[in-house]
Parts: structure tokens; sequence; C-alpha cells
């Protein structure tokens, strides 16, 4: 179900709005280096392994900027659908360490690189990010008190997603719960609808 649900438009459109909600409560908040009023400052950003049919504004980046002379610093408010500096969207990421990492049912790496086109390369790269420098990031450090303690170090992302999803009424809102809280704590906001899978999002 989680593959299937990586390829369907109206994820990606859900994402983008939870992203535009993130960056505006970030623009609220001013510049964290001078106070300043903070301004849009998009930028166009591909992600990788996303889903044909993606509008373009989908594929935007939410940015801010300082409008205050003599600072003008940008700001990245927290998003679900870009990881860090990562080129693949978050989700992939997550999903497919989350099948490689439950095996023996899990995937293999061939089924894996055959079904997403990742390289063997760049699977070994995310499995060496979320075993060695995830866990002990900081990002992780402020999250961690906030997920039960069932969701171990050594078995992220997987056990993070399976947590999510064992309290979602949906596989869609366990993912997008997930990707929400690792971008920025918080969960889906109330008035925020799931469409059926398929169904466009407006």
């Amino acid at each position: 179900m989680l593959p299937e649900l990586l390829q369907k438009v109206s994820l990606f459109h859900l994402l983008h709005r939870i992203d535009m909600d993130l960056a505006g409560q970030k623009r609220q908040d001013g510049c964290a280096y001078c106070g300043g009023p903070l301004h849009q400052a998009n930028y166009q950003r591909q992600a990788w392994g996303a889903p044909e049919g993606i509008p373009g504004e989908c594929l935007i980046r939410q940015s801010l900027c300082c409008g205050r002379e003599g600072c003008r610093r940008r700001t990245l408010p927290p998003s679900c659908i870009y990881l860090g500096r990562w080129f693949y969207w978050a989700g992939i990421m997550v999903v497919v360490m989350a099948l490689r990492q439950r095996r023996p049912d899990g995937w293999s790496a061939r089924q894996l690189r055959q079904q997403f086109g990742i390289s063997r390369k760049t699977l070994i790269r995310w499995m060496a990010y979320f075993g060695d420098v995830f866990p002990s990031s900081a990002r992780w450090q402020n999250l961690r008190g906030r997920v039960s303690s069932a969701v171990r170090d050594s078995e992220l992302p997987a056990a993070l997603l399976e947590y999510f999803l064992q309290q979602s009424e949906s596989a869609e809102r366990g993912l997008i719960e997930c990707l929400r809280f690792l971008a920025s704590g918080l969960s889906i906001p109330p008035g925020l609808s799931i469409p059926a899978v398929g169904q466009q999002a407006r």
C-alpha cells in the first residue's frame, strides 16, 4: 500500500499545503537573527522520485528572507516534502528505508532498486544516514521525547513510520503524520482533510 501511495499526486498536494502552513507559522515568528519581518523567497527545487504529473507549484521549496536592511538572511521553514539537502523527496526515503529495515519480511535491495529506481550507492547512503547520523542528530533528540519509547533509535525510520500508521485511520494519513512530525514535531492540523487515495486535493 505504501509504495502505491508514493505515486499519488494528491499526496503531494496535501504535503504542499502543509508546507505552506508551516511557512506561514514561521513567517509570523519574524527573523531569528534580528527580529525583522520575513518575506516569501521561494525557489524551485526538484524532488527526485516524485510521481509524474506533479504541478510546478508543488515543487517549490518554501523559503523566507528577512526584509530588514543589513540582515536579509534566509530562513528555511520545516518541510514535509524535502528532508534537508537530500535530492529524493522525504516520503520516498522514509518508505524505502522502512521496507528495507523490515526484512526478512521486507524488500530486498534489488526489489527497491527496481521499484523506485534507486541506485545501490544511494540506498547505502540512506542506510548510513538513518543508522548512524540521524539517531544522534539534534533534530531527532528534540523529537525523541514526543513519541513512545517503543520507537527505537536503532530501527529508524521504520519504527517511527509504524508508530504513526498504528495511530492513524489510514496508511495515507499515517505517512503524512510521520512526515509532518519529522519536519516540525507537530501533528496534522485538525481542519486539514485527507481525501481518499487517488482523489485530487483541492
